[in-house]
């Protein structure tokens, strides 16, 4: 390993502890470096203006770092055991190859603004692709609404047979649910763009550092003033961020419950083409739905990754080292998550119905809520329709689940579903994009 940062001439280094304090840091640095390397472009940036870098200096600092991206890409430098984490990298790189003007580049920061705006970076990378990827969903399962608007199928409360239902009205469920999702990414992105990076070490430093430049020059809505309050943002918009992912997995775990339902032999609505089934290593007869329920676990991820880090923020105020535990729990959560999301679209247009089953499970005792309204409609108090209609078998038995559709009028109702307002929406919401 070379030697860490922090090293000084009487610090005698401990192999094992050396280890055990890099932890994982060096692997999980491989998917931040990038947006490492891009705040310290933009903060040599601000050297310049300063005085800290001459405009020269400056010239050879963006040359390297531009190949040191390169390298990285092409697998020709590799962050490894050799390194404390991808900060020391990127500085010994620096240093091996400008001498002075690279052992510059860490003044007026610390590796806790690093990490923070790595971080920050980063979450707002994934934020946007969460967005992205609920949209995406919404789509897909937009299109099923229209396609499938009229299709009958049973209405569920307590996994027992409630009403008649459509298909149309299960598909729009998840389009709002996941424009929703898409709203909350924004609005996450939109409360965490804010730049921390030259809070240094919490406290701030003797330099004019020109902090807002640096912040815009990254794309950053704002600064993060306080260099306190930047030390307390870690873990909690770490927290924040895998809320809004939760969200849109609990979406998707109950999506899966669904789909995972309806195509048991019991149920019988749903067929999953055979690139979504594996078979038993056992049973020659089986197709399992293995991708549904891995993508069901999906959500446990996450609740463990929020889990881990809401135990670690019992601290004082102030940098302390349990918070480079925040990183692993946020890049498993968000790496697990989005893959998950990301084949739920194919998905949604792959599902075939088997029309003749749903059919066949609405039965005449389905349409007694129906007939309670008619009979509530005509003047009849509500409770003694209710009790009346339980006893009418014979009024219920004469009706087809299409006239039971075409009378629920309520708004988003089958007869109502406002697919046009949801397309509406979808269709803004792509056309505008992530607020910076």
């Amino acid at each position: 390993m070379t030697a860490p940062l922090w090293q000084k001439d009487d610090t005698k280094i401990d192999a094992a502890i050396q280890r055990f304090l890099a932890g994982d840091d060096v692997l999980l640095d491989r998917e931040l470096i990038e947006f490492d390397i891009a705040a310290s472009r933009a903060h040599a940036d601000g050297l310049v203006t300063i005085g800290i870098l001459t405009p020269g200096e400056l010239r050879h600092i963006g040359r390297e770092l531009e190949a040191l991206s390169l390298a990285l890409r092409e697998g020709r430098f590799v962050l490894d055991e050799r390194f404390e984490d991808g900060h020391s990298a990127i500085e010994h790189w620096l240093t091996q190859r400008l001498g002075e003007a690279g052992r510059k580049i860490h003044t007026g920061r610390s590796r806790n603004d690093q990490v923070l705006v790595a971080m920050r970076l980063w979450l707002k990378a994934r934020l946007g692709a969460l967005r992205g990827t609920c949209l995406d969903i919404a789509a897909a399962a937009l299109e099923r609404a229209e396609r499938d608007e009229a299709l009958p199928m049973p209405g569920y409360t307590h996994l027992q047979r409630a009403v008649v239902s459509s298909a149309g009205l299960w598909w729009a469920a998840w389009v709002e649910g996941f424009l929703d999702d898409a709203t909350l990414a924004e609005d996450a992105l939109r409360w965490m763009d804010s730049s921390p990076l030259g809070s240094a070490a919490g406290f701030g430093v003797n330099l004019p550092l020109a902090r807002e430049q640096v912040a815009d020059a990254l794309g950053f809505d704002r600064l993060q003033i306080n260099p306190a309050y930047a030390q307390l943002s870690r873990g909690k918009f770490e927290l924040h961020a895998l809320a809004v992912l939760g969200q849109a997995l609990l979406d998707l775990r109950r999506l899966a419950w669904d789909l995972s339902l309806f195509s048991t032999s019991e149920f019988g609505f749903v067929t999953l083409p055979a690139q979504y089934a594996t078979g038993s290593s056992i049973m020659p007869n089986k197709r399992n739905p293995d991708l549904i329920e891995l993508l069901r676990a999906s959500y446990a991820v996450c609740a463990g990754a929020r889990s881990e880090i809401e135990s670690l923020l019992s601290l004082p105020s102030g940098y302390q080292r349990d918070l480079q535990f925040t990183k692993g729990p946020t890049l498993r959560a968000f790496g697990r998550g989005l893959a998950a999301l990301a084949l739920v679209p194919n998905l949604l247009r792959a599902v075939e119905w088997d029309t003749g089953r749903m059919r066949a499970a609405i039965e005449p005792a389905m349409y007694a809520t129906d007939l309670a309204l008619e009979r509530a409609a005509e003047g009849v108090p509500f409770r003694d329709a209710y009790r009346d209609a339980a006893s009418l078998d014979a009024a219920m038995g004469e009706r087809t689940p299409e006239q039971s559709l075409a009378a629920r009028v309520s708004p988003g109702a089958a007869a109502d579903l406002r697919l046009s307002d949801l397309r509406a929406r979808l269709g803004l919401m792509q056309l505008s994009g992530p607020k910076r």
